[in-house]
Order: C-alpha cells, then sequence, then structure tokens
C-alpha cells in the first residue's frame, strides 16, 4: 500500500474537475451524478459543489448526509492507468452568499445566471472522512 500524504493526493487531483456525487436515496437505493468541482483542486479534505435547493440530491443529503466522491484522472503516467479516489463523508447544505463568493468561479454563470443572487442556489459542502484511492499498482486509505 502506497502511503501518500493528503497534500501528495491533492497534487494528483488537481486536473480532475468532474466527480461523481452518490447519495442515499428512497428505498435504501444509491443515487449519483455528475458534478464538477470547478478545478477547485487545492484540495483539504473538503468539496465544494453549487447545485438547485430544490434538487433531488438535496433532498438525499437532508435526510442522510453521509454522501461518496468518485474522482478518475484522464491522464495515466509511464503506462500506467489513471488515479482513482474515492472518497467517503458527510455533506452540509450550505445558503450563505457569502461563502458563495469564496467559492465562485464565472464559469458557473453558465448554469447560474444571477451568479450567486440565482433563486434557488445551494452549495453543498462534502467533508471527508475516508479516502480511498488506488494509481496503477499503488493503492491507499487516508483517514481525514
Amino acid at each position: 500500500m502506497a502511503n501518500l500524504t493528503l497534500t501528495q493526493l491533492s497534487e494528483k487531483m488537481k486536473d480532475i474537475d468532474f466527480t461523481i456525487l452518490s447519495t442515499h436515496t428512497d428505498g435504501g437505493e444509491i443515487a449519483g451524478r455528475p458534478m464538477s468541482n470547478n478545478r477547485e483542486v487545492e484540495y483539504d479534505g473538503s468539496s465544494y459543489f453549487f447545485t438547485w435547493e430544490k434538487s433531488r440530491m438535496v433532498e438525499d443529503i437532508k435526510v442522510t448526509p453521509k454522501v461518496a466522491l468518485s474522482f478518475q484522472g484522464n491522464k495515466s503516467l509511464l503506462g500506467k492507468p489513471p488515479i482513482m479516489i474515492n472518497v467517503e463523508g458527510s455533506a452540509e447544505i450550505i445558503r450563505d452568499k457569502t461563502a458563495f463568493a469564496e467559492h465562485w468561479s464565472p464559469d458557473l454563470d453558465r448554469w447560474f445566471e444571477q451568479g450567486i443572487d440565482t433563486a434557488g442556489l445551494v452549495m453543498l459542502k462534502v467533508n471527508a472522512s475516508r479516502i480511498h484511492y488506488w494509481d496503477g499498482e499503488d493503492e491507499g486509505e487516508l483517514q481525514v
């Protein structure tokens, strides 16, 4: 097993933009959907995503805040597969516009035309508790 630090893992994640956010949904099922981290990848164990208050994933998180994030890198080095990362953690729903502004990217204007003032906008913060990664032959786990 490899022993990457959170800083080393963050460096490997810097080119990954999309993740699959999985929630617990009705009847104990698991639902996944793609989310963009807007290249906010100085990863410290917290991930931030913007979405709609009335979305199914927000309803799922209100009931069960335990979530998972799955990342896959685009590039491989020396013929090795790209890094794959699974994050387990808890999600919180943030409605504070000051917090929105700290994580806003102009790319988000495409989906939220009034920026941080868009009606029904919320930000999800996923706080990691456990991270498992696989990078070709190497794998490891971090407790956060």
